[in-house]
């Protein structure tokens, strides 16, 4: 396997021509997960999810400690990639095949390296779509995260030839034998006023839809210093100046902190969700910006028996973001334009994910 070049100028990044297939990159700087970063991602989302908040209550399901969010250490490990993978992204365009595979404590030290799995240029031949396989670690090499991700991204020297396309498989769904619940376990006790939620697994329906009542505003300032805690450094997060000069004409929001914030306002209607097994796909169908007001309604698609586990089930779930118009005011994610339908303006993200709950 081939490994990284090194780079003809400090923080310059790749461009979509330095990508090939099968090239390896041992992202830099590994990052501890501090209880500080903890209480920060709480003060940027309002994230509620007991595992990652009550000590004893974690203790009392097997864990060690309370856990890290998920998605923070999702978005950590996510972050190791971006100086070497998409520093120089268009934007980035989905996710597939995400796997939880341990859990992530505070005090664990992550360090994720990436393999490039794909390449397609783009028929306007200024920019093409990169697929990679990362893979984070913690300390002891255990692997904790593993995914699949696509990004766009710039070309510096539109002159060079297009490399032939690959397009890696990829499954739709994680499959429930592939996800990863500890043996250890254990919500046969599990009380459900701590969460004031008394639905559990054995309570949704596939097919039903949970309109999530709350909204959150964020602000340019909110999403800056999150995208900064998640040491994610893509330019068009930050930089205005480069950014004034595009369609968009300022900054976009990390697409990773708005799934952050939905699933934050998830929690209404989906309280007893322990902690996300598996993503699915993504998708970031629409940009967002400082100042939007976030909404989000869910959907069951799929509830799944796990043999053998005590007291736990997983539910497959369609997450649904939209800025600035709220859940019940949306009925459908799709419109109709020009003879094809394409998702609606204001719906900024399409997210088909795996969490676990504990049954009855």
């Amino acid at each position: 396997m081939s490994k990284q070049t090194n780079k003809q100028e400090p923080g310059r990044g790749n461009f979509f021509e330095d990508f090939h297939v099968g090239q390896v990159f041992r992202h830099a700087t590994p990052r501890t997960v501090t209880e500080g970063d903890c209480a920060f991602y709480i003060a940027l989302t309002g994230s509620r999810h007991i595992l990652h908040c009550a000590q004893p209550v974690a203790h009392a399901m097997g864990y060690r400690d309370r856990t890290v969010d998920d998605l923070l250490a999702f978005h950590i490990a996510f972050g190791k990639t971006v100086p070497d993978i998409s520093v120089n992204a268009v934007a980035n365009l989905g996710y597939a095949d995400v796997r939880f595979l341990s859990p992530v404590y505070p005090g664990d030290t992550l360090s994720t390296s990436s393999t490039v799995i794909g390449l397609k240029q783009n028929s306007s031949g200024n920019n093409g779509v990169v697929y990679v396989h990362s893979v984070s670690r913690n300390q002891s090499h255990e692997p904790v995260l593993e995914w699949k991700r696509w990004v766009m991204v710039h070309k510096q020297d539109i002159t060079r030839p297009a490399p032939a396309t690959v397009i890696p498989e990829l499954p739709a769904v994680v499959p429930v034998e592939r996800l990863h619940v500890p043996a250890f376990v254990d919500c046969r006790q599990f009380e459900t006023a701590l969460t004031g939620g008394q639905r559990l697994w054995d309570d949704y329906e596939p097919g039903e839809r949970i309109n999530h009542p709350a909204g959150m505003t964020v602000d340019d300032s909110d999403h800056t210093l999150a995208t900064k805690l998640y040491q994610n450094n893509a330019r068009l997060h930050f930089d205005a100046q480069m950014m004034k000069d595009t369609p968009f004409g300022r900054r976009l929001m990390y697409g990773g902190h708005v799934i952050s914030i939905c699933r934050a306002l998830s929690y209404d209607g989906l309280e007893n969700a322990m902690c996300v097994a598996a993503i699915n796909a993504g998708t970031h169908s629409n940009p967002s910006f400082g100042g939007d007001t976030f909404y989000t309604w869910t959907e069951v698609l799929e509830r799944w028996e796990l043999p053998g586990k005590k007291g736990i089930g997983a539910l497959r779930l369609r997450m649904v973001g939209l800025k600035n118009l709220p859940a019940r005011e949306l009925p459908d994610t799709h419109i109709e334009q020009n003879g094809k339908k394409v998702y609606h303006p204001n719906v900024v993200l399409d997210l088909d994910y795996t969490i676990l709950m504990p049954r009855r």
